[in-house]
């Protein structure tokens, strides 16, 4: 296949899920869609099918259950009717049929706290990987409203070190060749990866930058401004994930605060997928509501 057409189709591809992700909260038509692309219906699902092996259709449903099952845990004000509206579903009980079917209880058991037995395994696999003694206990987070930030980035599906690795060595390519010389290093997380297995999270490597680029080699997004909290962290290899658990499992349900279906995200300032010493220091942002 030649590059101008692999790019196309990355590209249309890569549109259909940034539009699912920015309108999972309503009813995603993809006739409309495929209208709004300018290309035709079979088309786009041929396309989407062979970059992330799976239909549109079960793409729009596994990231409405796996939004909704982490709002079900960190939003203790909302309601399981607000939660399955938040989502994109039109009924309480179509949600509670398709959230059974996925994770094998009732979303009100699921926020009672039967997430806890489903997540048990993935933490325990997580603690393999190595003994992490850092306690974020006391991380105070800095409340404040951030601007969007238009990025270049590169999808992974699948928190796959080699994968991310590389994308994140493609990122270093693409800003040099294009003589970018001020950017900034983000990941967007659209999955809390305690109670959803790492090989269906999706990990966006972006490079944020206000310089002109010519290059359309790599697709755009622009992630979302709004009201977040800033944490910074610093840490080895391994450790995020266990940040990661601290900020959804207990920080949100301690804080009065919620969370939304926006992504969070961090602003590298070592990336450790750039570095040989497994070090990272970030700043992470978890898009609130109050």
């Amino acid at each position: 296949m030649k590059k101008e057409t692999l790019h196309k189709r990355l590209k249309i591809a890569n549109d259909i899920m940034f539009y699912i992700y920015t309108n999972i909260d309503t009813h995603i038509d993809v006739e409309e869609l495929s209208q709004d692309l300018s290309i035709s219906k079979f088309h786009m699902q041929r396309v989407f099918k062979e970059v992330f092996h799976r239909n549109i259709y079960e793409s729009i449903r596994a990231i409405r259950l796996q939004k909704a099952s982490n709002l079900l845990l960190t939003n203790r004000y909302s309601t399981i009717s607000n939660i399955a509206n938040m989502c994109g579903y039109s009924s309480q009980s179509s949600f509670i049929k398709a959230f059974k079917a996925r994770f094998f209880m009732t979303p009100k058991e699921w926020k009672n706290g039967g997430f806890k037995e489903y997540s048990s395994k993935l933490l325990n696999d997580y603690r393999k990987q190595g003994n992490f003694t850092q306690i974020f206990e006391n991380l105070e987070p800095q409340i404040l409203t951030m601007e969007p930030i238009k990025s270049y980035y590169i999808r992974n599906h699948g928190y796959i070190e080699k994968n991310i690795k590389e994308s994140w060595q493609k990122l270093y390519a693409w800003s040099f060749s294009n003589n970018i010389q001020e950017y900034k290093h983000i990941a967007l997380f659209h999955d809390n990866p305690t109670i959803t297995p790492l090989i269906e999270c999706q990990y966006v490597a972006c490079i944020a930058t206000n310089e002109n680029v010519l290059s359309d080699r790599l697709p755009n997004f622009v992630i979302a401004g709004g009201l977040y909290a800033k944490f910074d962290i610093q840490g080895k290899k391994g450790e995020f994930l266990h940040f990661i658990q601290w900020v959804y499992h207990k920080w949100l349900l301690e804080s009065e605060y919620e969370t939304c279906t926006k992504p969070a995200y961090a602003i590298y300032h070592k990336n450790k997928y750039l570095r040989d010493d497994d070090l990272f220091d970030v700043s992470f942002y978890l898009p609130i509501i109050f």
